[in-house]
């Protein structure tokens, strides 16, 4: 497998537009997402978690040694809580994703980060922004159709709260370590806390094929888009990077219309662009001052942790 060294070369010796980086590891996530879609029906929305994160986890062990000897006690209850979380939040996710479309999936969950920029905000104003984008949402879910499925919009809630608590919880671990050792560590947490519901769902449905589908779409989250946010990241701000993130959820309507075949109505396209808006605006405000003495900027694992309010969510895998 090639390393990040590999990746950064080649980068640069293409001279890649940082931010076409960060709009294809976009892509990349969001279509990890929606071919997540098809292994959902084989093995379940826990299986396919749990599957994704053990072989996310895998790679990142390849990729890098875990910081063992660097962790102290005070550390452990951090990073079990980080990838506890993050293996949560993916089940949560993908459960979603199985009952409602993937667009407003990703709406609702971006809800967690903008509730979190406005809370860094201190200031009642901050506060527009995610109810901007819970007006959106309302738009996106259609509720007076009636359709709408509530487990769905819950897990998806469920998400954007795991998304939420992910930000803070990276922060603290950012704060502490840097690199990409760390994910090696809370990528196998979260993929033996997906186990305890994956593995029974999944049971008796392992073949060839779902043990490479599931390779592949490792390789689209959270590998392949760790490289390129992290290359991103060398060459933006994390302000602009955290702006540029706003869009996915418009990139996850793409995608669901795309490869899923859910084609959104006039008011969902409006609903989503609130919902971008909302994202975008909230970067003013949401900054958080740099550790001194904590260098960031090659790792997008903790670029919160610099300044950005919405951080990439690789881990998620």
């Amino acid at each position: 497998m090639p390393d990040l060294d590999t990746f950064t070369r080649a980068y640069r010796s293409h001279s890649v537009p940082p931010w076409g980086l960060a709009i294809t590891a976009m892509l990349s996530v969001q279509l990890g997402s929606a071919l997540s879609v098809g292994l959902i029906d084989l093995v379940g929305s826990a299986g396919t978690a749990w599957l994704r994160l053990s072989m996310g986890a895998l790679a990142f062990l390849v990729i890098a040694r875990p910081p063992l000897r660097s962790v102290r006690r005070a550390d452990i209850p951090s990073l079990l809580a980080l990838g506890i979380m993050t293996g949560l939040m993916t089940i949560a996710f993908l459960a979603a994703i199985e009952r409602i479309p993937l667009g407003t999936t990703v709406a609702i969950e971006f809800l967690g980060p903008l509730t979190v920029a406005a809370v860094r905000g201190h200031n009642r104003q901050a506060l527009a922004w995610p109810a901007l984008a819970l007006l959106g949402v309302v738009l996106l879910t259609e509720p007076w159709h009636g359709d709408i499925s509530l487990a769905g919009v819950g897990f998806a809630a469920l998400a954007g709260l795991g998304w939420g608590s992910y930000i803070v919880l990276t922060q603290r671990v950012g704060d502490r370590f840097g690199g990409i050792g760390t994910l090696s560590i809370t990528i196998t947490i979260a993929a033996a806390t997906a186990a305890i519901a994956g593995i029974p769902q999944a049971a008796g449905h392992f073949t060839p094929g779902v043990i490479f589908a599931a390779a592949g779409l490792a390789l689209l989250l959270p590998v392949l888009p760790f490289a390129l946010e992290m290359l991103a990241l060398r060459r933006m701000t994390p302000t602009a990077f955290g702006t540029l993130m706003a869009i996915e959820p418009a990139i996850g309507l793409l995608l669901g219309l795309l490869v899923l075949g859910q084609a959104p109505s006039p008011i969902q396209l409006g609903g989503i662009l609130l919902v971008v808006l909302a994202g975008a605006a909230a970067q003013r405000g949401g900054r958080r001052r740099r550790i001194e003495g904590t260098d960031v900027s090659c790792d997008p694992g903790s670029v919160d942790s610099a300044a950005s309010s919405i951080p990439p969510k690789t881990a998620e895998a």
